[in-house]
């Protein structure tokens, strides 16, 4: 460790002249000089030299005592003289001093009872001022406290204004000397938690309110909609008297000019009265309180919830009259607010909810809808939403979102109904007993002609007729335009009545519907129902029925044009007739197949001798009992004469292709001139009794057959072979059919035992030849 520093060593000499130093009393000062002790007691301190220096000090001390003992005893005399001449002087003073407080007593003793007379004199005075001081200022605050009871039974009796404007009066009270005292201050620190007390009782009485607009709403929304229903009414029977006022819809520039104004407010009428003082007193006070930002907050914020709470979730379909009841009575109130409130309420507010809860509506009915099959119940949510906008009362609701959802509604529905008459279309043509209709009154045939798609023409023609009559169609067309028209359609437009968008698509819509109703369920319904139908007799309904559908579409197209409920929009198309009319050919083709299924039973009976000794004059017995048959059949069904002969034909066509089979066909392996000669015979008889039914037109089905016998019985092959005759003598005859009928000749030929009669086969062997190296023809 370092080594501890030595101490400084002082020696007499030094002591001695550092004490010498010290004057403990300056002649020349009043006072002690005390200041040179400071730094030598630090000094004797840092060098631990305590000791030395007391006992040097006592030694200074005893000489300076024997210095003044040695000064004193030279003038010990006068000193002495001195201190008696002072003690005298003492004395005397003393007495002096006994004499001035013996005289202080006395006058003091003389001055005390008036000296406290006057302090209790002045203190009664003051006290006396305070008193009146103090009743002064009692009285204004008994004044002041007063008007503050009084505050509190105004707020308490709902007059805020009345509170605030007593408020605004303590605080700009003129400076008094209550001004200065504490419980002014804490009068006026007070004042905001007073008005805070009004703000809060105002706000409180405008959250009431609110809640009893809430549980009016409905009711206010069904007066809405009982006047518009009312108003409706009333346009609708002024319209069907007006035609001119047809198209013009309530809440048309022409209905609000020329109908009768009658004044009527939901909000102000002998069932609901509601006072919108409350809001006003509300608005009133807070924007006197400059606190009016927040009270819009607040209203925004309380009717959103409101709104919110309108919609249950999930929407039931069965409450939605009295929701858009609601709804409406919500926006004729925030309507009325907007317009009797200055600017408390934005339009962009109200359209904020009016927006948020058109949202909220459709999404709850979505979500109902979703799974339902009725479409019944669409249009019921339909008319309560058209009632619903066209009550509305105010132009700023913007009503293309519902009006949007009613159009998508409306293609749902569209589906929906077809799907139901598709359905009732089906059981129709299913159940129909195809059997033309009856009727036994000149009623009941008004009635029938007043719903069925035909023609004036047509119309006027029955009308003339004198009921009983049958009538050319069965239940399946009949009941089929009742439904369209007094169904279908009526069911169609009542969905769209009230809906002023779009009227080209919903008029496209219809035209697809009925397009497929008629097609799918009642045109390919009725093709079906061919294959299953066997009885020619039952075919004719079918047949008329699909004659007048086909004509029906054009009369239906211009009677839906002229029916539709508004005279806008384009004419409705129909593309359905091409469907009944391939239909319609196909249930022809239907008959002429049963018919030919028919003489195929005859012709099996015909017992034809194909190689006869001799020519017959008389025709084939089985011909009689065919032609009754088929002239009976046709000329007794219901049809247009126009399809008996098509009929005919499609029989008379047959008869000379089978004909033309025995003579050509593989079945018959040979014949001779003889069989061939009687077939003719069959076909002259053919073409005599169909002169005799009035249709020899039809005789020239027989042309081939008759072209291509006349070779071989005429013996003209050579003429044939030649090409210019060909295409001019023999046009009808086709190659193949004479050459199959000169084979079977030549077979026969061949067949015979005579010489003759071979040479006459190896005639028409070569003349099959000679034909068949022709250029090949169609036939």
């Amino acid at each position: 460790m370092p080594p501890r520093p030595r101490r400084a060593q002082f020696t007499q000499e030094q002591i001695d002249s550092q004490l010498q130093q010290i004057h403990l009393l300056d002649s020349a000062s009043s006072s002690e000089n005390l200041e040179q002790l400071g730094p030598i007691i630090k000094q004797i301190h840092s060098n631990h030299t305590q000791d030395a220096y007391l006992r040097t000090l006592r030694a200074l001390v005893d000489s300076k005592d024997s210095e003044i003992e040695r000064i004193c005893s030279e003038n010990y005399q006068d000193f002495i003289s001195s201190v008696s001449t002072l003690f005298s002087v003492k004395a005397y003073t003393d007495k002096m001093k006994e004499n001035i407080a013996s005289l202080d007593s006395s006058v003091s003793q003389l001055g005390k009872g008036l000296v406290e007379k006057k302090r209790n004199l002045l203190q009664n005075k003051k006290t006396a001022n305070n008193l009146d001081e103090a009743i002064d200022t009692i009285q204004a605050c008994l004044r002041v406290l007063d008007v503050v009871n009084r505050v509190g039974e105004m707020i308490q009796q709902g007059k805020y204004w009345s509170a605030l404007r007593s408020l605004d009066e303590i605080q700009n009270m003129p400076a008094t000397s209550l001004s200065q005292t504490a419980f002014y201050q804490y009068l006026l620190s007070s004042l905001p938690s007073l008005r805070a007390q009004i703000k809060d009782a105002v706000s409180a009485s405008m959250k009431q309110w609110l809640l009893e607009i809430r549980n009016v709403s409905g009711q206010v929304g069904q007066l809405a909609l009982d006047a518009m229903d009312s108003r409706t009414r009333r346009w609708r029977t002024r319209r069907e008297k007006d035609a001119l006022l047809r198209n013009s819809k309530v809440g048309s520039a022409v209905e609000l000019v020329t109908s009768e104004k009658t004044e009527f407010s939901p909000l102000d009428n002998e069932n609901v009265r509601v006072d919108f003082r409350p809001l006003l007193e509300c608005i009133h006070i807070y924007a006197t309180m400059d606190s009016l930002e927040e009270l819009q907050r607040s209203y925004q914020e309380d009717r959103k919830r409101q709104s919110e709470l309108i919609l249950p979730l999930p929407l039931p379909l069965s409450s939605l009259s009295s929701i858009t009841e609601q709804i409406l009575g919500y926006f004729i109130v925030e309507t009325h607010v907007l317009e009797t409130t200055g600017d408390f309420r934005s339009e962009r507010d109200v359209e904020d909810l009016w927006d948020s809860l058109v949202a909220n509506l459709r999404n709850g009915l979505e979500n109902s809808l979703r799974m339902e099959a009725d479409p019944d119940s669409f249009l019921k949510v339909k008319e309560s939403l058209i009632s619903f906008i066209i009550a509305l009362p105010s132009p700023i609701f913007n009503k293309d979102a519902i009006h949007a959802y009613i159009l998508a509604l409306f293609e749902k529905y569209a589906g929906l109904l077809e799907a139901q008459f598709s359905r009732r279309f089906s059981d129709i043509v299913r159940q129909d007993d195809l059997v033309l209709m009856s009727v036994e009154n000149a009623n009941d045939l008004e009635t029938v002609l007043e719903v069925v798609w035909i023609s004036d023409a047509e119309r006027r023609e029955l009308r003339e007729t004198t009921p009983p009559r049958t009538l050319p169609w069965s239940q399946t067309f009949y009941l089929s335009c009742q439904d369209v028209y007094s169904r279908f359609y009526s069911k169609f437009y009542a969905f769209v009545e009230g809906v002023t968008q779009h009227h080209r698509n919903i008029d496209e819509l219809l035209s697809t519907s009925l397009d497929n109703l008629l097609k799918t369920h009642i045109s390919e319904a009725i093709n079906k129902r061919l294959t299953t139908t066997s009885n020619l007799l039952q075919l004719a309904p079918i047949v008329t029925n699909l004659e007048h559908f086909e004509v029906g579409c054009s009369e239906l197209e211009r009677s839906l044009t002229s029916l539709r409920s508004t005279g806008r929009g384009g004419s409705i198309r129909l593309e359905a007739q091409a469907s009944f009319s391939s239909t319609l050919t196909k249930a022809l083709g239907r008959i002429t197949t049963l018919m030919t299924s028919k003489l195929d039973d005859f012709f099996e009976l015909s017992e034809y001798d194909w190689t006869p000794k001799t020519r017959e004059d008389a025709p084939s017995m089985y011909l009689y009992e065919l032609f009754n048959w088929l002239t009976t059949l046709v000329d007794g069904l219901a049809i247009k004469e126009s399809y008996k002969d098509e009929a005919y034909k499609g029989a008379v066509t047959y008869i000379a292709e089978c004909l033309m089979e025995f003579l050509t066909g593989r079945n018959i392996p040979a014949m001779n001139e003889n069989a061939v000669s009687n077939i003719l015979v069959d076909v002259d008889f053919l073409e005599s009794e169909l002169r005799g039914i009035g249709r020899p037109h039809l005789g020239s089905v027989f042309e081939e057959l008759h072209a291509t016998t006349s070779i071989p019985l005429s013996d003209t092959v050579q003429e044939y072979l030649v090409p210019a005759n060909r295409r001019t003598s023999f046009a009808a005859v086709k190659q193949k059919r004479l050459q199959a009928l000169l084979e079977k000749l030549a077979k026969h030929g061949a067949t015979l035992r005579d010489p003759e009669g071979r040479k006459w086969g190896e005639k028409r062997r070569k003349e099959a030849d000679a034909v068949g190296r022709l250029f090949p023809d169609k036939g």
